[in-house]
């Protein structure tokens, strides 16, 4: 993209008078005979809308999707609509803020926003929080494996229950994965061809969706459960009277003790804000106003996928629906060939997604520790193997994925979404332009306080539900 005269804009740009200073003008004056820094705006953005779209909608497509039926059933139908079309919206809010933050300064990353707000303290913080949030969301790939991978080989060897066999032991096997896929493929030192893995990847979400819905209709209320060889449920146990009529009737609104995952379970399904500026250098003849409409529908689509999946995942299973969605169908048929392929195609894709978010945790470590290092093979293949050797313990010793979702979405997602956002903008847009008390800086403070509130209530929740051993009614495996 060819760097244009402010004056040459037009109203159709999508610019105010701040947006075209900021696009076109540093913050901080280049001063002459000094080297001039880079910045996204010197970039020729060579990908069209549509593609922009889509890398966006695999960006904050995730392992989440498998948690919102979950979710549903332990807000009911329309509090959880209200939470998601929230969290819809102020994630477009918040990806508002950045690029209004990335115009300010031309700067095309997330741990650079932090550098040139708060400097080096800032960028360690942005790197350490993306960090956190990318082995959340590997160890929650790899807890798919665990759950999926054994009932898959138990389904190809046709067998009706798990016989105890090392090759049906979802630890080993995730060791066995991690070891013979996911490490050779992060040790190369470059993982662009596995971008292609994205298209794939969002098409098996895809044909979850499509599966969850055709399921809805072909699966009974009570179920039999057959990996527990009883019909779920009959028989209140207190009353002594039947109770299907409770259990296959949609609730509007509800709360217990698992209702405190909801909102991180959510907030985690639409974190995508590290990939949003890398996404917008890229774009071709990009504009703030451009870049903000990529956003959006990337965030509708997502909504409706959401929406969809969590609604007739719940309408399925009700009130026995389990955190991980996916795991649930094979109580009612473990050998059942359209979600053995579902299982396979979804398993492909999260084995293959390890890799690509591995690649943004090591370049976040090197910045931080050896920001002036040059590339190192024994640094590299180091970072990887720990990495990996970390996520498998967590996998291993984690009971659910649940916990997985809610802890990370309760301390990640709310800082990344909400809080450095907001921080950021109030740091970086100059006061000259913006003072603190002008609506815009109002309006970033709340939205930073907002975060601030969501994630010490989720903790809080999720701590009392720990420290009090509740029934985890959705989460064993």
């Amino acid at each position: 993209m060819e760097l244009q005269k402010i004056n040459g804009h037009s109203k159709d740009d999508g610019f105010d008078g701040l947006d075209a200073l900021a696009e076109h003008d540093e913050f901080l004056p280049h001063k002459p005979g000094t080297k001039k820094e880079v910045h996204f705006t010197d970039f020729e953005g060579k990908t069209s809308f549509g593609m922009s779209v889509f890398n966006l909608s695999n960006a904050i497509m995730g392992s989440g999707i498998l948690g919102l039926a979950f979710a549903m059933s332990n807000t009911g139908i329309v509090m959880f609509l209200i939470l998601l079309v929230c969290i819809a919206i102020l994630s477009a809010y918040s990806i508002h803020l950045l690029l209004k933050c990335a115009g300010v300064v031309g700067i095309r990353a997330y741990e650079q926003l932090g550098n040139r707000a708060f400097g080096p303290p800032g960028k360690m913080l942005a790197g350490c929080i993306i960090t956190v949030h990318n082995i959340g969301a590997m160890s929650s790939y790899l807890f798919i494996v665990k759950s999926e991978l054994p009932l898959v080989i138990q389904a190809l060897l046709d067998e009706t229950k798990n016989t105890g066999d090392w090759y049906l032991n979802g630890n080993y096997l995730i060791m066995i994965v991690s070891a013979f896929i996911i490490l050779p493929l992060a040790l190369m030192k470059q993982l662009g061809y596995l971008g292609y893995t994205s298209g794939f990847s969002l098409s098996c979400m895809v044909f979850f969706l499509i599966s969850v819905i055709y399921k809805k209709f072909n699966i009974p209320c009570p179920f039999e459960d057959k990996l527990h060889h009883n019909i779920t449920p009959t028989v209140d146990p207190l009353s002594g009277q039947n109770s299907t009529a409770d259990f296959c009737e949609a609730k509007f609104f509800t709360m217990n003790s698992q209702t405190a995952y909801t909102v991180p379970i959510l907030a985690f399904a639409f974190v995508c804000h590290p990939e949003v500026l890398p996404i917008y250098t890229e774009l071709r003849n990009a504009t703030k106003k451009r870049m903000q409409t990529v956003a959006n529908i990337s965030i509708m689509a997502m909504f409706v996928m959401y929406l969809l999946t969590a609604l007739f995942g719940y309408l399925t299973f009700y009130v026995k629906v389990e955190s991980e969605l996916l795991h649930t169908y094979s109580r009612v048929d473990p050998l059942d060939v359209l979600i053995l392929c579902v299982r396979l195609a979804v398993l492909v894709a999260v084995t293959l997604t390890v890799p690509v978010v591995l690649f943004p945790i090591r370049r976040a470590l090197l910045t931080i520790f050896f920001p002036d290092k040059p590339f190192h093979w024994a640094r590299h293949i180091i970072i990887a193997i720990c990495l990996i050797f970390v996520v498998n313990l967590l996998v291993i010793f984690v009971p659910s994925i649940r916990d997985i979702f809610g802890l990370i979405g309760a301390t990640s997602a709310p800082s990344l979404i909400f809080i450095l956002p907001g921080i950021f903008y109030i740091r970086i847009v100059p006061e000259d332009q913006e003072p603190m008390k002008s609506r815009p800086k109002i309006q970033a403070a709340c939205f930073a306080a907002l975060g601030v509130v969501f994630m010490v209530m989720s903790l809080s929740f999720i701590m009392i539900d720990w420290a009090t051993g509740e029934s985890r009614s959705g989460g064993g495996h």
